[in-house]
């Protein structure tokens, strides 16, 4: 996509298009310092996890307690996502994700810390992002409108992502020279960049679908993804891509160790994780950038194929160096597909029941992914973490085949279907 002449209006839907609304700016800088803090105690949680016991199990259970909410929780977050003030509601989850982590850092910093109490804390600030997340993902096309909200979408991505790259780097320096304890402290101080963008920006009042009973708000979404065949689709391939594929993600201490001889506390497995990151961004980026233009159905079957060749190439390395531009490949197709997954899900949705349908997006992409930790550890110990990479590849090659989303984009939709009240038409079944 060629970028446009300087001066020019930008092309709507691209990232540039995004980040000329103001109050997307606002919350996209403030969620960046948040989110950086988030990945500095994501890396420096699972090393510190495996030094404290040098269990692998012991990893995937911290793992677990802190995306485990995304299980069931994310329908709660979503429901009051389409029922109170979006806006005061993330500021309750980030304020509690806040707390949580500031207890984290006292009860790390007393010393050897009981491993029941470390869990539950860290299940504590899990439950805040399930909340936030989907109200989040809510938030975004009343920030920019429909035209960008692909630009909105590829930025947010490229944003967590950014911060994935900085974040272990900066994670690593700070664990090494301070301890686990002061990156904890310094991620409870990042929740106020986000807080306190959020209190600066307009929100528009959110229109209500007329729905009776508490039930109906609470399922909404599953009626969504049980009329509409594309919804129910996405939904499907990033839940299967979450459970099968991405355990590595959460085991990496693991394969560096293991595979490639690098220990978790060094600067060498921070630079490994930053390539992950780097990969990860530049993938999500080039949805609102270079590949703006292609369809993003057919992008998600193209990023499945070429993840799986990727990550078998990772699972049979066993030296550092060539893991290095390997694992940026595996990073680029990962976050490339997950992006293009989500820009054809909320291009689909209408906003009274995006949070809804948006919570069901967080369960598939955060809360299967405690589940595929909990069995990978105990399959890395019976087998390797090679054998668990491989069973991702198998995988995703088997969700290229199914995500054949331009066929299921023209199917028709249930005259039945829950995507808008009755007052505001949902868009035609044969529009993305």
């Amino acid at each position: 996509m060629r970028a446009a002449p300087p001066g020019s209006p930008p092309v709507p839907g691209t990232a540039r298009a995004a980040l000329a609304h103001r109050d997307f700016r606002i919350v996209f800088w403030g969620s960046f310092a948040s989110r950086l803090g988030t990945w500095m105690q994501h890396v420096t949680l699972g090393a510190y996890a495996l030094e404290l016991t040098g269990s692998a199990t012991f990893l995937s259970l911290v793992l677990f307690a802190q995306l485990g909410p995304m299980l069931f929780l994310p329908v709660l977050g979503g429901a009051l996502a389409d029922l109170v003030d979006r806006r005061r509601l993330l500021i309750a989850a980030q304020a509690e994700q806040l707390l949580g982590t500031a207890v984290l850092a006292v009860l790390v910093a007393g010393g050897e810390p009981s491993q029941g109490a470390l869990l539950a804390v860290v299940g504590v600030i899990g439950v805040g992002a399930a909340i936030h997340a989907p109200a989040y993902d809510a938030v975004l096309p009343a920030l920019v409108g429909r035209a960008d909200l692909a630009g909105a979408v590829s930025l947010n991505s490229t944003q967590m992502n950014l911060a994935r790259v900085t974040g272990p780097a900066l994670g690593g320096l700070v664990f090494a020279g301070f301890g686990a304890a002061a990156v904890f402290a310094l991620n409870a101080a990042t929740y106020l960049f986000v807080i306190a963008a959020l209190v600066a920006v307009r929100i528009p009042p959110l229109v209500r679908a007329d729905e009776n009973g508490r039930w109906a708000r609470l399922s909404g979404g599953f009626g969504v993804a049980r009329r509409d065949p594309l919804v129910r689709r996405c939904l499907v391939t990033m839940a299967a891509f979450a459970l099968f594929c991405m355990p590595f993600i959460g085991q990496m201490p693991t394969l560096a160790s293991r595979n490639l001889g690098i220990e978790p506390s060094s600067v060498a497995y921070g630079l490994l994780y930053t390539c992950f990151g780097l990969g990860a961004a530049v993938g999500a980026g080039s949805i609102g950038t270079f590949l703006a233009a292609r369809p993003k159905e057919q992008l998600v079957r193209v990023g499945l194929v070429a993840f799986a060749g990727a990550l078998a190439v990772l699972a049979l390395l066993r030296t550092p160096l060539p893991a290095y531009p390997v694992i940026l490949v595996v990073g680029f197709c990962y976050f490339g597909t997950v992006t293009s997954l989500a820009v054809v899900l909320q291009q689909r949705l209408d906003d009274a029941v995006r949070g809804r349908v948006m919570a069901l997006w967080t369960m598939a992409f955060g809360g299967t992914i405690p589940l595929g930790l909990l069995a990978a550890g105990p399959l890395v110990e019976t087998f390797s973490i090679s054998w668990v990479m491989g069973y991702g590849v198998v995988a995703a090659l088997a969700l290229a085949a199914y995500a054949n989303l331009p066929r299921v984009a023209s199917a028709p939709v249930s005259r039945r279907r829950a995507t808008a009240p009755p007052d505001v038409p949902a868009p035609p079944p044969g529009c993305p």
